[in-house]
């Protein structure tokens, strides 16, 4: 199976949820400065999440890029991912909508792991499928910054509880090492 069908529909399902995502903000009752103060925790994790899935878009684009031939582990590797990614929008809409709550901000970053998590597999589903010796083997090498970011979510997880501003701290920077898409996994696709 060629990999253009799984792009394409990877690509539909992330436009979905980002789109499900905008339509959840709400418009502000009232016309002035201070009935859009009341969504800023609302639009903060909008804003967070579309980061979010952005880096899985951007990172998800350049991965499939190494990918020569799409086997069925990987097709379900990859809706395991999105299945993470879809729940998104509710995530974010419980979190802001409670004003990063303890609950609600926890759960957040226990999708976010798990999302993580099913990248981190869909990676070694691709490097298993198309060996130890390909462009992307080469290119994540131990996966440092996967494994790293996995590590972050589960000490931000627990801090959700007791102090919320370090989980979401904690959330921010993990989106701010994968802002810029791998350069490893796209140095290797033009090999």
């Amino acid at each position: 199976m060629g990999k253009a069908r799984l792009e394409a529909f990877s690509d539909g399902v992330i436009a979905i949820i980002i789109t499900i995502m905008v339509l959840e903000l709400r418009i502000p009752h009232g016309a002035d400065f201070e009935a859009l103060r009341e969504l800023t925790p609302t639009f903060l994790t909008y804003v967070l999440s579309f980061i979010y899935l952005g880096i899985y878009w951007t990172n998800h684009h350049h991965l499939f890029h190494t990918v020569t031939t799409v086997t069925g582990g990987i097709l379900w590797a990859n809706l395991h991912l999105l299945f993470w990614l879809t729940i998104v929008p509710f995530a974010t809409g419980w979190m802001g909508e409670n004003h990063f709550a303890p609950f609600p901000t926890a759960m957040y970053g226990v999708v976010l792991l798990l999302a993580a998590i099913a990248y981190y597999i869909l990676v070694n589903v691709i490097i298993h499928a198309q060996g130890p010796h390909s462009k992307l083997a080469a290119a994540v090498g131990r996966d440092f910054k996967g494994k790293i970011s996995i590590v972050i979510y589960l000490v931000a997880i627990p801090f959700a509880f007791v102090q919320q501003a370090i989980a979401e701290s904690l959330y921010v920077l993990v989106a701010m090492m994968w802002l810029v898409p791998d350069r490893r996994i796209e140095r290797r696709a033009g090999d």
